[in-house]
């Protein structure tokens, strides 16, 4: 019984630490984005492909491997189109993690931070 009970709290445990990807069919959200780029360089990202801060890349914790989202900067109302290849931010109350690309085409690069509108897109 005691074998049991371990099993099945083990099971739980595990269950609780997966990746559970959402649909991301109407996918539409707003909150706080950063980014991260040169120490990064080319480190796998959670998706296996290396981090390259030249693309137009995001981390986010939910979203499948290749959804691509248009995200807004609510600031300057700047536009990006990226493809989540990886998994975070794994800093409270943030949405998604950009490549330096992409924040730089939001205008976000001297603040590293902006609030954003996150939209998925069908392909």
């Amino acid at each position: 019984m005691k074998r049991l009970l371990s099993a099945c709290a083990l099971l739980s445990l595990l269950a609780g630490c997966a990746s559970h990807d959402i649909d991301p069919r109407g996918y539409d959200e707003t909150g706080g984005a950063s980014f991260y780029g040169a120490k990064h360089q080319g480190k796998r990202t959670a998706s296996g492909e290396p981090f390259n801060q030249h693309a137009l890349t995001a981390a986010h914790r939910q979203l499948p491997f290749g959804t691509r989202v248009k995200v807004t900067n609510l600031n300057n109302d700047k536009t990006v189109v990226v493809r989540i290849n990886d998994r975070g931010p794994h800093v409270r109350g943030r949405l998604i993690d950009l490549s330096r690309a992409a924040a730089e085409q939001l205008g976000m690069l001297r603040n590293g931070t902006a609030r954003v509108r996150v939209q998925s897109l069908s392909d």
